[in-house]
């Protein structure tokens, strides 16, 4: 048995037999990692607000090998995030933020991926609700490009010819970016992309944020859950994506 201590973030929490839970971190040292917290049910002397939506702290936590699921010892929250809770835009694009987070990160230590999560979550808790859309597909893009996936965008993924910055270009997914007039002549499961719309990924692929209308908004979350349909999920539904898409909390489900 051996004692990890990380810094971690609820990504998701579940209730266990009568008494416990279970959590899904996302950590800095090892990943994503599913742990129980046994007694959160019965009190919340233990463990406090460690076990709600997107807290954030130190975790101390007992592995096994062998095991998948780990006893959660300690969890010292450093930050709640409870303005997640105060709107629901924010709420549904940090759930679609947290779900895309369990598809991609595994096992392993991630601090880049770690750290672009916590920053997106903390920006996310304070600014107005219209701006959670642009600030979750800046995050989710970046999380897309630290996972080694980032898009094409300046050349044909295709044949690699220059593409001009001022020009529309079809995007094939199944390619991997922007494919040039020649070879965006061949049906290959994709879509026009417009030259500003461009400009705005490869803007929130080098840090730099966005302000979009409700339509562009639409368009770039489309785009960016077809890209990662393809690229990065096992095939599942992203519910809690697809319920920041359609505005709906219906289903918003991490897991």
């Amino acid at each position: 048995m051996t004692l990890l201590v990380t810094e971690a973030i609820v990504l998701h929490s579940a209730d266990y037999l009568e008494s416990s839970r279970i959590l899904r971190l996302a950590t800095r040292d090892a990943g994503v990692q599913s742990v129980v917290a046994r007694g959160a049910r019965n009190s919340r002397k233990r463990f406090g607000s460690a076990v709600d939506l997107f807290a954030q702290g130190q975790a101390q936590f007992e592995t096994r090998t062998g095991r998948d699921l780990h006893v959660l010892v300690g969890f010292d929250v450093a930050r709640s995030h409870p303005g997640l809770a105060e709107h629901l835009a924010r709420f549904t694009a940090a759930s679609a933020l947290a779900e895309v987070t369990l598809r991609v990160l595994h096992e392993e230590a991630a601090p880049a991926l770690f750290d672009g999560l916590a920053n997106a979550l903390a920006d996310l808790a304070q600014q107005p609700g219209e701006s959670a859309i642009a600030i979750t597909l800046g995050a989710l893009w970046r999380l897309v490009r630290d996972v080694g996936f980032s898009p094409v965008l300046d050349h044909c993924a295709n044949c690699r010819a220059d593409i001009p910055a001022d020009q529309d270009a079809a995007f094939s997914h199944q390619a991997g970016g922007v494919l040039c007039r020649r070879c965006g002549d061949r049906p290959t499961g994709g879509r026009q992309l417009p030259a500003a719309a461009r400009q705005v990924v490869r803007g929130w692929l080098t840090n730099i944020d966005a302000e979009l209308s409700s339509l562009d908004a639409r368009a770039h979350q489309r785009l960016l859950r077809e890209f990662i349909g393809h690229h990065l999920t096992d095939g599942r539904p992203l519910r809690a994506y697809e319920s920041w898409e359609s505005g709906s909390i219906d289903k918003i489900v991490t897991s």
